[in-house]
């Protein structure tokens, strides 16, 4: 017999909690690369350098770019499809931030989460 030592609550809260990370980091990451392209072509306009020098490496910076949007295309779809498992599981789509914080308050950590969603 499978023992389980994670109710759906906690499972829900932590799967939602490392889910809105992975979609700040990509933004991040996205932020991240359009200054490192803006400073890369002020570098090259502004030191009076060839204009194409260095050509390559925005396009392989522009094909990076693309490939962070079409990771959170695809991070949007798991989104949607942890909504769904968690309607059909719980009754409830994914909680908000603010649900989160709330939970945290009343457990005092992460840890507690198991202990709050027992006594529920």
């Amino acid at each position: 017999m499978l023992m389980t030592s994670m109710t759906p609550h906690v499972a829900q809260r932590r799967i939602t909690r490392d889910l809105h990370e992975a979609e700040a980091a990509l933004n991040e990451a996205l932020l991240l690369q359009a200054r490192l392209l803006s400073t890369m072509v002020n570098a090259r306009r502004e030191t009076g350098v060839a204009p194409f020098l260095g050509q390559d490496a925005l396009m392989r910076l522009v094909k990076s770019q693309q490939a962070v949007v079409d990771a959170g295309g695809e991070l949007a779809r798991v989104h949607g499809r942890l909504n769904a498992i968690a309607e059909e599981m719980t009754g409830d789509a994914c909680p908000s931030q603010a649900q989160m914080d709330v939970d945290l308050a009343l457990v005092g950590d992460e840890a507690g989460f198991e202990t709050a969603a027992r006594a529920a």
